[in-house]
């Protein structure tokens, strides 16, 4: 059998289980949902995709992964065009928390954790401070070491689904005297730990998808310590290249299927400026989908650059952002009366002015659009680095 004709025998194996398993009506059950139908509904669609072979497939053979890259586009493809939820509560466990284990994680972490995901531990993200945003170098988290364990103090925002973590990636500052970059420890924490608070973030639109979290004096043993000590940074990288590169597979393919249908449903007919318009969305979500075919084929054979999922990264949520405003653009009054969207999908459900502010989200966290350009510029391009006394 050629490899076209697996793809296609796969496809259609694909589309047969879509058929058969996205839950019908999903997008107005989770629409206005409660936290605990979001959450029994995302960790029972988790299981549904698991069950499949279909939750993790970019993780390797051994931990329950190991799709060929082609399997991979074709699976996100139909996913898309059929419309599925997305895993936003397994999100930063299965991107996240895995490529971080993968690459940095001792053997009994991730047999500890790994396992544990699939089962439906639920992870959260603990980078961001008050302080400490697009610079996350300047955090001020502390962790000091006292016999076994590190008592960590602080306060974290920023934290999305935080309100919902069994465990937090979490940066912390061990040695103050260092310079900024080579003084931080990576830990995983056990958000049920005594010292910790979270307090979720009341946003304009109603929903508190981000939180905040306060440690005071948290014990972290020291075994969940990941990497060296003051090596956090580098750890760090790992995390947030998860963020900015094969995650980008899927939101593309659902920027492309879903978003752009809607754009075009919202479009009024025979307007050539509007449909001069579209046609330059599609030719943006063309160029989205080979940077990202490209990534993560790259990536697999071990030749990707180091600018190359910043490249994505950029590419994508510029073009969410255009695309959105757009469709609000389109929408006028009526789409910002419109106050609540599905929350097991993406940031293109058609409720245009929620999803021009979610699109925010993508050029804000993990890395500004303007730090995307420092690290395109620098490490993919070698221009000379910026001057700063802080590096």
């Amino acid at each position: 059998m050629t490899g076209e004709q697996h793809l296609r025998e796969f496809r259609a194996e694909v589309r047969d289980w879509c058929r058969a398993e996205i839950p019908p009506g999903w997008r107005a059950a989770q629409t206005g949902a409660s936290d605990a139908e979001f959450v029994a509904f995302q960790q029972e669609w988790f299981q549904r995709l698991r069950g499949a072979g279909f939750a993790v497939p970019h993780w390797p053979a051994e931990w329950g992964g190991g799709m060929p890259v082609g399997e991979q586009i074709v699976l996100y493809q139909e996913l898309a065009a059929h419309d599925a939820p997305r895993l936003v509560l397994a999100f930063v466990a299965i991107h996240h928390a895995a490529a971080t284990l993968l690459a940095a994680g001792t053997p009994q972490q991730r047999q500890r954790h790994l396992p544990a995901i699939l089962d439906g531990e639920i992870w959260v993200q603990g980078f961001s401070e008050p302080a400490a945003g697009s610079d996350l170098a300047a955090l001020a988290t502390t962790a000091r070491r006292e016999g076994e364990d590190y008592i960590v103090t602080g306060q974290k925002v920023w934290a999305s689904g935080a309100q919902f973590a069994d465990w937090c990636l979490l940066l912390a500052r061990t040695d103050p005297d260092a310079p900024k970059r080579h003084g931080i420890s990576y830990f995983l924490l056990d958000m049920r730990t005594p010292g910790i608070d979270v307090r979720p973030i009341r946003q304009a639109t109603g929903e508190s998808h981000f939180c905040e979290i306060f440690l005071d004096r948290v014990r972290i043993p020291a075994g969940g310590l990941i990497g060296a000590p003051n090596a956090g940074w580098q750890v760090a990288q790992q995390t947030l290249g998860a963020e900015r590169g094969l995650t980008m597979l899927e939101l593309a393919e659902r920027l492309g299927n879903a978003g752009f249908r809607w754009l075009v449903q919202a479009c009024p007919s025979g307007d050539p400026v509007l449909l001069d318009r579209l046609a330059g969305f599609e030719t943006g979500i063309a160029g989205l989908r080979l940077l990202c075919r490209d990534l993560v084929e790259r990536h697999e054979s071990g030749t990707a650059g180091p600018a190359d999922a910043s490249i994505v990264k950029l590419y994508y949520s510029e073009l969410l952002q255009r695309m959105t405003d757009f469709g609000t653009e389109l929408g006028g009054v009526q789409a910002h009366t419109v106050l609540h969207k599905p929350r097991s999908g993406g940031w293109e459900s058609g409720a245009w002015a929620l999803d021009f502010l979610g699109s925010w989200e993508w050029t804000i966290p993990g890395g500004t659009s303007e730090i995307q350009r420092t690290i395109i510029g620098e490490r993919g391009l070698g221009l000379p680095r910026e001057p700063s006394g802080a590096r």
